[in-house]
């Protein structure tokens, strides 16, 4: 079946036969309408796009806006007045040469340590392992703790004894 190709003269049929079946529904729509109200048979008229009404204004109207907004940006381009007194600021603090000379020092000293241990990376990581006879290792022990016997003192044992014998005599 071969395909038609649309002219001009088919679209325009095509809107025209639709159209007719627009109206003939608009119609029917209004029929219902007026059975469901029981009012008088009105063709539903197809809402157009609503245009908005422009308001005008008068030269008064806009002369009062614009003094408004030249009002406002005057008042914000004006510098903000202080609600209290500023405190003087603080004196700048100065570091004297001792604590520079040591923070200097401080500072030699452990880029100092980050290239000895950098260098001492580069040392292991060129160095080549000997090979060496398997040797067994013997774990270390540590050495056995000496356990020392603490005396109690005779006195502390002998002191409430001595006490109680002092109540019972009467303190002789």
């Amino acid at each position: 079946m071969p395909t038609q190709k649309l002219t001009t003269e088919i679209i325009t049929a095509a809107i025209e036969g639709f159209e007719s079946q627009k109206t003939r529904i608009d119609q029917q729509i209004a029929e219902l309408r007026s059975l469901l109200t029981g009012g008088p048979d009105e063709i539903a008229a197809t809402p157009g796009p609503a245009k908005r009404k422009r308001r005008k204004m008068s030269a008064a109207g806009r002369k009062a806006i614009a003094e408004a907004q030249r009002k406002r940006w005057a008042d914000s381009k004006k510098p903000a007045e202080p609600s209290a007194p500023e405190a003087p600021p603080k004196p700048k603090r100065k570091l004297s040469a001792a604590g520079k000379a040591a923070i200097v020092a401080a500072t030699k000293r452990r880029w100092e340590a980050v290239r000895a241990a950098k260098a001492q990376q580069e040392k292991a990581a060129t160095k080549k392992p000997a090979k060496k006879a398997a040797v067994k290792k013997v774990a270390k022990k540590s050495p056995p703790v000496k356990k020392v016997a603490v005396k109690k003192s005779a006195a502390k044992k002998t002191a409430p004894a001595a006490a109680q014998s002092v109540t019972e005599t009467g303190g002789q």
